[in-house]
């Protein structure tokens, strides 16, 4: 059957499916957003208080650093209190996979190579089987090891995914197979690349990132070209942003880059112009405003703020609540794409905020409806 809009076709590649926790990773499930907490883990009420926060903004799945035993000890209670699965992210200490997997984590993320003898990998792979865990294996353009850095001269596509398979067969020789892997590098160039190569080689669930990235602004703009170029091309299965930023700002960003390919929505997504001397209301203020007295609507529907009527009314057409400036304070808005009533330039904001929470309670019951 053919796609009305072909240009926006979207073919991703197959993948198996694994399970992080209660949340399905590849094959035909919804690509997953993930972020990590910067608090420390030992700090259990610091940590769960931000988990709170990330699971608010949309996060599937949440990861959290264990480099010492105070962190595993205080993992049970993260774990308990979260709604979402816990990563634990290990390295080179082995003893604290096997204590983290223990305390409930739904995943471990290690990198194999670091991890230490062939031995201690079983010991890993063992307390994953027995604890139901995933493992997300992570390769990274900083940490390559040593040999390969000395073949290659310098992290390539090649080395990155060289790295994975060599990893990928310590899991598989003992008969382990519910991992997941990721090529990472702030170089986005030379992350694309062998996230590329390795979805060809590979038939595990791929996590994305460009890490390293950045402040928010430049590690969105990264972030949105390397993991939106790989989403585009259909590769792709769970995805983290990581910015200099709080980890709540990295779940929105993800949401945001998956919004704009039609890949998942998420709450309201806002049509708006950067304004100009034609503008009949403050865009960017108001813009402002309603992004921050919306972020609790998590129905996914869509509004258009434009300026003045040059583009105002073709783009309301295609959003479920439009406004657009006019002249002397008086604006139109539009209700699912038809023209409906003006609004003044007091209480503005308010009363498109109720438009949108109406429209949204509207959605809902039409879903709940039809599920019944």
């Amino acid at each position: 059957m053919s796609s009305v809009r072909p240009w926006r076709d979207i073919v991703r590649r197959p993948s198996r499916q694994i399970m992080v926790g209660n949340v399905p990773v590849g094959g035909d499930a919804p690509v997953t957003v993930q972020t990590m907490t910067n608090t420390p883990t030992s700090d259990a009420g610091a940590t769960i208080s931000q988990i709170r926060r990330c699971e608010e903004a949309g996060a599937d799945i949440i990861r959290v650093s264990c480099p010492d035993v105070e962190s595993t000890a205080a993992l049970g209670g993260i774990v308990r209190a979260a709604r979402v699965p816990i990563v634990a992210d290990i390295h080179f200490h082995y003893k604290r996979a096997l204590e983290a997997a223990d305390a409930g984590a739904a995943c471990l993320r290690i990198n194999p190579g670091n991890i230490g003898s062939s031995e201690r990998v079983a010991e890993v792979v063992r307390a994953a089987k027995a604890n139901g865990c995933a493992i997300r294996i992570g390769v990274n353009a900083g940490s390559l090891e040593r040999d390969l850095l000395e073949k290659y001269g310098e992290p390539c596509p090649d080395a990155l995914v060289e790295s994975a398979l060599d990893h990928i067969k310590l899991l598989q020789d003992h008969d382990f197979h519910e991992y997941k892997v990721a090529v990472k590098a702030s170089d986005l160039f030379l992350a694309v690349a062998a996230y590329q190569q390795l979805a060809e080689a590979v038939d595990c669930p791929l996590h994305l990132g460009i890490t390293e990235a950045g402040g928010f602004v430049g590690g969105t703009v990264k972030s949105a070209i390397g993991i939106g170029s790989l989403l585009w091309f259909g590769i792709g299965d769970t995805i983290r942003v990581s910015l200099s930023a709080e980890p709540e700002e990295e779940v929105r960003v993800g949401f945001e880059i998956l919004k704009s390919l039609g890949i998942r929505n998420r709450g309201v997504r806002v049509v708006s112009c950067p304004s100009c001397a034609r503008q009949g209301f403050d865009v960017i203020r108001t813009v402002q405003a309603l992004e921050e007295r919306l972020v609790h609507i998590r129905t996914p529907m869509s509004l258009s703020v434009l300026g003045c009527v040059v583009n105002g009314p073709g783009e309301a057409r295609e959003t479920d609540i439009g406004l657009t400036g006019g002249g002397n304070g008086k604006h139109m808005v539009y209700l699912s794409g038809v023209t409906d009533h003006h609004v003044q330039d007091e209480g503005m904001i308010d009363h498109i905020v109720r438009l949108v929470e109406a429209k949204a309670a509207e959605i809902e019951a039409a879903t709940e409806a039809k599920a019944a």
